[in-house]
């Protein structure tokens, strides 16, 4: 008796379906690299949405979701090697990824299975539409700026800031990711005009044979008046690839310290990056207010 060849049918339609999508998500890449788009919605929504699609046209696998959160794992697994990304970029785009992935996925098993929610199909184009269009067509506000207040106790706040600082461990679990960490600064002063320049960890690609990339971020005194003094940042190598850090503003006044980051979002889509980048910054914050209020 001859084995039943439909297994193996299914197999190879279901690798060639996940080729398929891997394939139109690279090329998908590559155009909107080329236009300069890599920082839109239509990238991390559009990538994930076309593996979706192209793995429900081409694979016939029983489970469409499934077979889409495989193909988003294995192009995940490959971005970072192909496209020279960093643990931080993979880490923060996975869960947009997932979930968009899971969407289509889910709306287009059930409409195969015909249990009445088909119709919720007409609505998932437009959907993904409106979602892909921001940072093209329209955008949330991308101005923000974070504040955190810490006592500052018997701390001399001028000197310290007028001092090379010294910096100490990282606490945030979050920042601990992956994010630069600050090793050590050059520039003392809190005159107008006065500079510090600030020498990060390395950045290290995931890239194959990828050499390290020094990182460093220029900020000059802008602003100077009695118990306040803002730090304008003037070069960045350090965070520029993910937002635009603007200033930092220094008000110990009051026996505390009062620390405000001002920066802008240069990722879309705004409702998922927004939060993100806030609670980045949120926690930066916090950990320079204890490096000059410890």
């Amino acid at each position: 008796m001859e084995p039943d060849p439909r297994p193996q049918l299914r197999a190879r339609r279901t690798l060639a379906g996940v080729l398929a999508a891997l394939f139109a998500a690279m090329l998908l890449y590559r155009v909107l690299h080329e236009g300069h788009l890599e920082q839109t919605a239509l990238f991390y929504v559009g990538i994930p949405a076309v593996i979706a699609i192209t793995v429900a046209l081409t694979a016939r696998a029983r489970s469409t979701t499934g077979m889409v959160m495989a193909s988003i794992t294995v192009a995940l697994a490959l971005a970072g090697p192909l496209l020279g990304e960093g643990i931080v970029c993979l880490v923060m785009a996975a869960p947009l990824f997932y979930l968009v992935g899971a969407i289509v996925g889910l709306f287009i098993d059930s409409g195969r299975r015909g249990d009445g929610n088909g119709r919720m199909n007409l609505f998932l184009a437009p959907l993904l539409i409106a979602a892909m269009l921001e940072g093209t067509a329209a955008s949330l506000p991308r101005d923000n700026e974070v504040t955190v207040t810490r006592a500052t106790g018997t701390t001399d706040v001028e000197r310290a800031l007028a001092a090379e600082p010294r910096f100490g461990p990282v606490e945030s679990w979050f920042l601990a990711l992956g994010f630069p960490r600050p090793l050590r600064a050059e520039g003392t002063g809190l005159a107008v005009g006065d500079t510090r320049k600030i020498f990060f960890t390395p950045r290290r690609s995931l890239g194959i044979g990828a050499p390290l990339e020094p990182r460093s971020m220029t900020l000059r005194v802008s602003e100077r008046s009695p118990g306040r003094v803002v730090f304008a940042v003037v070069a960045d190598t350090t965070v520029a690839r993910w937002m635009d850090l603007r200033r930092a503003t220094f008000d110990w006044r009051g026996g505390e310290l009062k620390l405000t980051l001002g920066y802008r979002r240069t990722f879309d889509p705004g409702w998922y990056f927004g939060p993100l980048q806030r609670y980045a910054v949120s926690e930066a914050a916090g950990y320079l207010a204890r490096t000059f209020a410890p």
